[in-house]
């Protein structure tokens, strides 16, 4: 929610402001003010993250007969232990994970968080919600910029330097985005500078518009979730197309590790790759 205000500034300080516009890192004065203000004001990452770990993981039967996804270890901890401590590390500490298939796993490990030094709070999906439908639910825990990420990936992003470009860009929601040498198993990015106009997916290697995939983590502002639809719904069918249409849907294309875990050979890949 923006807030129109009236203030008194010097000249001076005006002409600097206008000298940083350049159309993208500063759109126009209004945003390069509040660019400004935000950087001095040492708001540089979001204050909560969702975590998608609702998911039954049904390539991994039959371990997943017993254990949600986000729970098969991984270098002797679960998967989203690894997801905690990443967060944890980049001073992320309240945290939302949407749980649905044997849930009480997941919250018996976890339970409020205390351990692993963050604080949880469980959205229950009594049904399956996708993975737009669980970011919906959080609603009433979100006020300010928030992050998502899956449950099943492990990925080294810069999360200072991603919720700077989400904020500088103008953007409703910042897509994580990474290269791959085949891009055919995924969404794949169609892009316009940093814009994302679309995703084309699974399209065969040489038909990819680009090597960018959705590498499974968001940066977006609570506005979104008035255009998720209640229930079931996908963010790569009913959120992202809908903000691309507004030129409101950005890319963040970073290089740093990214293991996506969705499958046991990228599981035993990662094992082997995986850098700590």
């Amino acid at each position: 929610m923006k807030e129109r205000i009236t203030i008194t500034v010097d000249s001076s300080i005006l002409e600097k402001i206008d000298k940083k516009i350049d159309g993208f890192s500063f759109k126009n004065r209004s945003h390069a003010i509040e660019i400004l203000l935000f950087n001095s004001l040492g708001e540089n990452r979001p204050k909560k993250a969702i975590i998608l770990a609702g998911g039954i993981g049904k390539r991994f039967d039959p371990i997943t007969a017993e254990l949600p996804k986000v729970m098969i270890p991984f270098r002797g901890k679960p998967i989203m232990e690894h997801t905690i401590e990443f967060l944890r590390d980049q001073n992320i500490r309240d945290i939302l994970v949407s749980v649905g298939y044997k849930k009480e796993r997941i919250k018996e490990y976890f339970g409020n968080g205390s351990k692993f030094g963050v604080n949880i709070i469980y959205l229950e999906e009594e049904n399956p919600l996708g993975t737009a439908g669980p970011i919906r639910l959080a609603k009433p825990y979100l006020e300010d910029t928030f992050l998502v990420c899956n449950g099943d990936v492990l990925l080294n992003v810069d999360i200072n330097d991603m919720f700077l470009f989400h904020k500088k860009s103008g953007a409703l929601a910042s897509i994580g985005l990474t290269t791959v040498d085949d891009p055919s198993s995924y969404g794949v990015a169609d892009m316009q500078g940093s814009k994302i106009l679309n995703f084309v997916e699974k399209p065969k290697k040489e038909n990819a518009p680009s090597k960018l995939i959705n590498a499974g983590i968001y940066i977006m502002e609570p506005e979104v979730l008035d255009i998720i639809p209640q229930g079931y719904a996908m963010v790569e069918n009913d959120t992202f197309p809908k903000l691309a249409e507004k030129q409101k849907l950005f890319g963040y294309t970073y290089s740093g590790q990214w293991f996506d875990l969705g499958t046991p050979e990228r599981y035993k890949t990662a094992l082997k790759q995986w850098k700590m």
